[in-house]
């Protein structure tokens, strides 16, 4: 009787504590979905508290396309000779020999991206440079081995003078003034040759019109200021020479610091395309062309004339007025007086897309009807009355003009002129002689080419 008690007892009791155990867990669980929801708010908060939040350092920013044995040699230099705060940034195209696997070996030591395609080395700069979290950003080719104080050198270099945009090194395969003669035949020489050439040396540190950009460092505020790569370069080349135009136009000088070397095997991704390579070249150089026609006149002209001239809005200022624009949210601008003013209402009018970094530039203003917008797009006011604000006009050397706030501002190209839709602008309101008379303004140059997602 004891035992069948006993035992009815256990039985109670085993039934309440499996009663009471279940109940904690289904406590526990409905709490769960809970404590998930709260941790993700958290996230997001501290996401949004913390963007436009950066560290002191270098964001060095890779693309790789296969080749994944030169990048880890890249990678493993990196972290043996960079002392400095610095972060490492992987944007691989779309690799088949092992990159993927080997990335995500490797842990916290890098931050990386794997694309589906392969974005070419603009695009995938890009994309990396959207990535990034240091007050310095630096593109660096995969197939590069960097030495003992390569980055203390050019960052002594690059703070030695507001004025001085990007700075290079000096290698032993590149083409141009950073190109130095090397007594070293294998790898093995790299270090103890660096060793000594890399010693910090101010009186070696030189000016430049052209930086590669096999390894270029420069400061988040330029970036800012200029923008991403254009990829309407296919793969790689030019547009590296792109961004040197852009950069000084804005009035900043360019220098090597002959005090840092780092050795460069040699477009190593861009030598596996084989024959293709000459077709990449071309088309790549007809872009150049196509949109600069002669750069380094009008870099040269904008110096000598716009020297005083206020270019705080960076790029921007090189861009028109009285156009309609749209960033990758969809939404439309009007920009006018150096802002951009969201379009209340649709407009039948060619619309322009620009990257955020580009659009983020001109402060909002206040809203506009899309009746005032359709009606300054052909210089007029509301009343119908003319305003010539906007307009276009063929100069005496038949060179392409549009008129803005009293003065004329010439397109630096057909493609520039294209790009911005300028050739649907009115014309033929601003007589030759009327356009002579005008005061010279910042040329319009052709907005870079970037993908509508990053």
């Amino acid at each position: 009787m004891r035992r069948q008690a006993h035992g009815h007892r256990k039985r109670k009791k085993s039934t309440a504590a499996t009663s009471t155990s279940a109940a904690r867990k289904t406590k526990k669980s409905s709490r769960f979905p809970i404590g998930m929801e709260a941790g993700y708010q958290e996230g997001v908060r501290t996401g949004y508290f913390g963007f436009g939040t950066y560290f002191e350092g270098t964001s060095i920013i890779i693309p790789s396309y296969n080749k994944v044995d030169f990048l880890k040699k890249c990678i493993a230099s990196i972290e043996r000779h960079t002392g400095s705060a610095y972060e490492i940034i992987i944007v691989d195209n779309a690799s088949t020999d092992g990159t993927a696997a080997y990335l995500r070996g490797l842990g916290n030591r890098v931050r990386y991206r794997l694309l589906e395609s392969n974005r070419g080395f603009a695009g995938a700069t890009n994309i990396g440079m959207m990535m990034a979290k240091g007050s310095y950003l630096m593109m660096l080719n995969n197939d590069t081995i960097v030495t003992e104080r390569w980055l203390d050198n050019m960052m002594a270099c690059l703070n030695s003078d507001p004025a001085i945009g990007m700075v290079g090194p000096v290698t032993n395969y590149i083409s141009g003034d950073q190109r130095i003669e090397v007594p070293y035949k294998s790898v093995k020489g790299i270090a103890p040759f660096a060793r000594l050439y890399n010693i910090p040396n101010p009186a070696k540190w030189q000016r430049t019109d052209r930086l590669t950009g096999f390894c270029l460092l420069f400061r988040r505020e330029l970036w800012d200021r200029t923008g991403y790569l254009d990829e309407g370069y296919r793969i790689g080349n030019y547009e590296d020479d792109d961004y040197n135009i852009r950069v000084r136009l804005q009035g900043y000088g360019l220098a090597i610091a002959r005090d840092s070397f780092i050795h460069h095997f040699g477009s190593v991704s861009m030598k596996a395309l084989g024959e293709k390579i000459v077709e990449v070249n071309d088309h790549n150089l007809q872009v150049y062309v196509e949109k600069w026609g002669n750069p380094h006149d009008l870099v040269h002209q904008v110096q000598a004339v716009h020297a005083s001239l206020d270019m705080a809005q960076g790029e921007s200022a090189f861009f028109p007025q009285y156009v309609v624009v749209r960033g990758v949210s969809g939404a439309l601008y009007w920009v006018e007086g150096g802002m951009r003013r969201p379009i209340a209402g649709q407009v039948a009018l060619p619309i322009v897309r620009l990257s955020q970094v580009d659009l983020r530039r001109w402060p909002i203003g206040e809203s506009i009807a899309a009746e005032a917008v359709e009606a300054g797009w052909l210089g007029r006011s509301l009343d119908g009355s003319p305003t010539l604000q906007g307009v276009t006009a063929a100069g005496a050397d038949g060179s392409f003009y549009v008129v803005e706030n009293g003065v004329r501002r010439r397109v630096a190209s057909a493609k520039a002129a294209e790009a911005w839709c300028l050739q649907w602008k009115p014309a033929g309101l601003v007589t030759e002689e009327q356009l002579g008379m005008l005061p010279e303004g910042l040329p319009i140059i052709a907005p870079v080419q970037v993908a509508e997602q990053l």
